[in-house]
């Protein structure tokens, strides 16, 4: 039996649903388990890699192609119910970060090193019989890790990393000082993409909201002033440009309300670096000075133009 087809066998031994018992979750699991074609089972490390990586170790050492944009397929399809069925887990950091990375479970990495082996049956039936307890443990320590807000008087729970901190800062802090009584009516989390969407408001306001990925990461509404505050919140990527600004404005031109642009960061030394890139006409928000705002412009301060 080559490896892909144990692979499989392994996933369908811990009893993984028929949908992840296919090729690309065979190969993931080969990938996450660094085994190579000539490797035994009993070779299996668990490394910190990221779905990049296991598109590369696919490609390099099975000749098999992923398309580097199919990592949402790898994500959607394969990762989560990895990670959900506690045979994986991730480092906690933003999916959006350079630095995210996922491994085999140390439980999990102990069973494959034992496949073909002696020791298999009795490994697979102690794995089996601590499963749900694994999965409450692992998605315990996802929990712990996440951040609530209020958000419209609701709690909701972001995933942890700066992009999502600095979220919680913009409702919790910006919100409070400079877009009092504003209701939040779109956030994004880094784990979930439309965490929040009030869809009837923005409908009603004149949004066109069938392309989300070119939603601002935080959008507040003031109806007392018949505002609208598009807010990006930049740790990396992203902020106010005139390209950025261009793409909102197309997303919303059937919008009558008055439009206001925010770039958000967490501290000066990144405002910084992306000072030179900023559009006029818009404004600068800083968490660890929160009582203040930078105006790009000339004429006024806070309001739309």
């Amino acid at each position: 039996m080559d490896n892909l087809d144990s692979a499989k066998e392994i996933l369908k031994a811990i009893e993984m649903p028929e949908r992840q018992q296919n090729d690309i979750s065979a190969y993931t699991l080969l990938a996450l388990a660094n085994i190579r074609q000539h490797n035994k089972w009993s070779e299996s490390t668990a490394n910190w890699i990221r779905i990049h990586d296991i598109i590369r170790f696919i490609y390099v050492n099975y000749d098999v192609q992923y398309a580097e944009n199919s990592r949402e397929t790898f994500r959607k399809q394969v990762i989560h119910q990895f990670r959900d069925a506690a045979i994986i887990e991730d480092n906690g950091k933003a999916t959006n970060s350079p630095l995210y990375r996922y491994r085999l479970t140390e439980e999990f990495l102990k069973l494959i090193q034992t496949y073909d082996s002696p020791e298999w049956d009795n490994s697979l039936n102690e794995f089996l019989s601590e499963h749900e307890s694994l999965i409450d443990i692992y998605s315990s320590k996802r929990e712990l890790l996440k951040r609530p807000v209020m958000i419209n008087g609701q709690e909701f729970s972001f995933s942890p990393g700066p992009h999502n901190e600095l979220q919680k800062q913009i409702i919790e802090e910006f919100g409070s000082r400079f877009a009092q009584g504003s209701e939040c009516l779109y956030v994004g989390d880094t784990a979930k993409k439309d965490l929040l969407i009030n869809h009837e408001k923005l409908e009603e306001l004149g949004f066109a909201i069938s392309t989300h990925d070119k939603m601002p990461d935080v959008i507040l509404y003031c109806e007392d002033k018949n505002w609208i505050y598009f807010i990006e919140a930049v740790t990396s990527t992203g902020p106010m440009d005139y390209k950025r600004i261009g793409e909102i404005n197309q997303l919303t031109e059937n919008v009558k309300a008055g439009k206001i642009f925010i770039t958000a960061f967490l501290d000066f030394r990144t405002f910084k670096k992306f000072a030179a890139d900023l559009a006029w006409d818009s404004e600068v928000w800083i968490a660890d000075n929160p009582d203040h705002l930078i105006h790009f412009n000339g004429d006024r301060f806070l309001g739309p133009r």
